[in-house]
């Protein structure tokens, strides 16, 4: 497989010195440090210092086209009008400063509205996970004490039985459900189409700080109960300046001149494959969208044909999400032999991308950027990011912090560890939460002397660019030997046709377990599990090799945010013997060996 190369004579500029340029006093992008709860912190100085800020400067881009769901259209200024409208709506229920006001729907036009009218009002928006149950979606109601729940129809007949659980719940509104279920959203705001005919009304006059709770979101969830991650309006706001800053530093690296905001220029406009319940798509991509003027193109449910026939008709510039969809995306467009000239950049987070995925991107799309970065429900998505050139030479590697953002790397006694060590990834910035929600062990287990502890091991290198190894408790430990998951991944990801892989552990009687993988196959492949193992064999160290290979019928199982869910998976192997596998009915969906 080939892919992008390196151009003669990059970097025109070392990596510091564009840093530097780009920081100093004057700059757009202009860092200072401030103290934020005791911890020196450093700050963008001319993010948004809240989200109604951030709300404001949306409001300025007027009639462009802002969300486009099938065939519903809105401009900024029906987004605006029906945001306020909300808002000045729930203060008329009662909603004071700090109320939780739960979001509970699919991807919807109404989505950013809610989240914004319950920030207007001085809330704490309160996304739920729209895959969970109805016993899922009742805790995290209870557990945050939300005073108002906003849902469309599939969430709120999940809910029906459990609204008794949920003693702080004071009203229900719902959105595109059975008429007389709840007060219809539809009677506060009107239909998509008509938001921009709503009268103006003025902003309610809450004030807001930068360091006021303003949502509130709940970590994965793939053990145990989900945590609620409380993240101030500062937080939320910084993410806005991510995206730019790296295409500032993308230009200075090639010997370019950041590009300057051009309001004739023609808008850009995102497709958005990712749910709003996760920070990924609603701070790095719908604050992104309203801080730039963007258009967000929002997929109905994620389907690589679909998301093909909407870059094209749409004119998106720019896509992405997790890696999972990347692969897709560039799978189907190779197959179809579509390139996407409109598309620009792709560029995902929320879950370890393989090195091989930029090469793979490079052979479907020739003239996109690819673009790579990590973060976490805790850091208020992106933290790390880089793109173009930098990502080409560093394909492992998720990026180097953005320079409001600190890491170091520490062993288990607390120690930091030079460039190039692995240890446990440790991070601040303006980003991080300020804790879990009513959750006092959870938050000093993980936010210690002013330190997130993220639990994933990492090294960096001397210029900082950062590359996640593993989950400190998915690492395998094979009679002694460590064996890191993601890098055998990564190998299995090297083959041509695997699109999907995950390392789970083999229970092995005296070695205690031994890696096996789980993969998924490009459509058409004919390569079996001996085949995969014998690619991994001349790659790895034999006792890294996975001793099993199983083939799924489909992409692995996900959470929203990307994340494989492993724990649905250990089943795959729990109950391996030495001896070859299980039977049909056990695995139905599986080949193995």
């Amino acid at each position: 497989m080939t892919g992008p190369a390196l151009p003669p004579g990059w970097p025109a500029m070392a990596f510091a010195e564009a840093e530097a340029r780009l920081t100093a006093p004057g700059s757009p992008y202009a860092v200072e440090t401030r103290t934020i709860r005791g911890v020196p912190t450093r700050i963008w100085v001319n993010a948004p210092g809240t989200l109604r800020d951030l709300f404001l400067r949306a409001q300025g881009h007027g009639d462009r086209t802002f969300l486009v769901y099938r065939d519903e259209r809105t401009s900024f200024t029906g987004f605006a009008k029906a945001a306020i409208a909300l808002a000045h709506h729930l203060i008329g229920l009662g909603v004071t400063k700090g109320d939780r006001v739960a979001i509970a729907m699919r991807n919807l036009p109404e989505w950013p509205v809610c989240a914004y009218g319950a920030l207007l009002a001085g809330a704490v928006a309160t996304p739920l996970n729209a895959w969970w149950t109805g016993p899922e979606l009742a805790y995290a109601l209870a557990h945050s004490g939300a005073r108002v729940l906003i849902a469309d129809g599939d969430r709120l007949a999940r809910l029906a039985p459990h609204l008794t659980e949920c003693p702080a719940l004071a009203a229900v509104i719902a959105t595109r459900a059975e008429p007389g279920a709840s007060p219809a959203l539809a009677e506060i705001i009107g239909p998509t189409g008509a938001w921009a005919s709503l009268p103006e009304r003025p902003l309610p006059g809450l004030a807001l700080d930068p360091e006021d709770d303003a949502t509130l979101f709940y970590t994965s969830g793939t053990t145990g109960k989900p945590k609620g991650a409380i993240g101030t309006h500062r937080a939320a706001a910084s993410t806005v300046m991510a995206y730019p800053y790296s295409a500032a530093r993308t230009a200075l690296r090639k010997g370019l001149e950041p590009p300057k905001p051009d309001p004739n220029a023609p808008q850009r406009a995102a497709l958005l494959a990712i749910p709003l319940f996760h920070v990924t798509a609603c701070h790095a991509s719908l604050g992104s969208a309203l801080f730039g003027g963007h258009r967000l193109v929002m997929m109905h449910r994620w389907d690589p044909q679909d998301a093909l026939d909407l870059v094209e008709a749409e004119g998106c510039t720019t896509a992405g999400g997790v890696p999972t969809i990347a692969w897709q995306l560039a799978e189907a467009a190779r197959a179809a032999g579509r390139p996407l000239p409109s598309l620009e950049s792709v560029s995902y987070g929320g879950a370890p991308a393989a090195a091989d995925l930029v090469r793979s991107l490079g052979d479907a799309f020739p003239q996109v950027v690819p673009a790579t970065g990590w973060g976490m429900t805790e850091t208020s998505a992106t933290f790390t990011h880089h793109q173009g050139e930098d990502y080409i030479a560093h394909p492992g590697s998720c990026g180097p912090p953005l320079p409001v953002c600190e890491i170091r790397i520490r062993d288990l006694l607390g120690r930091d560890l030079p460039p190039g060590e692995v240890g446990e990834l440790c991070v601040r910035g303006p980003g991080i939460v300020r804790g879990y929600w009513d959750d006092p062990e959870a938050t000093a287990e993980t936010f210690r002397e002013g330190w997130l502890h993220t639990g994933d091991l990492a090294f960096a290198d001397a210029e900082g660019f950062v590359t996640i190894v593993d989950r400190m408790k998915d690492m395998l430990i094979r009679g002694g030997e460590n064996i890191h998951c993601i890098e055998v991944e990564d190998v299995l990801f090297a083959h041509p046709d695997v699109i999907d892989a995950v390392v789970l552990p083999v229970p092995h009687p005296t070695l205690g377990e031994e890696p096996g993988a789980v993969v998924t196959l490009a459509a058409g492949s004919d390569a079996t599990p001996e085949a995969i193992r014998a690619f991994a064999a001349g790659r790895l160290a034999a006792y890294k090799v996975p001793v099993r290979v199983r083939i799924w019928d489909g992409m692995l199982p996900r959470n929203p945010a990307g994340k494989i869910l492993r724990s649905a998976l250990r089943q795959v192997f729990e109950d391996a013997a030495p001896s070859p596998p299980s039977s049909p009915q056990t695995a139905p969906s599986l080949r193995t060996q």
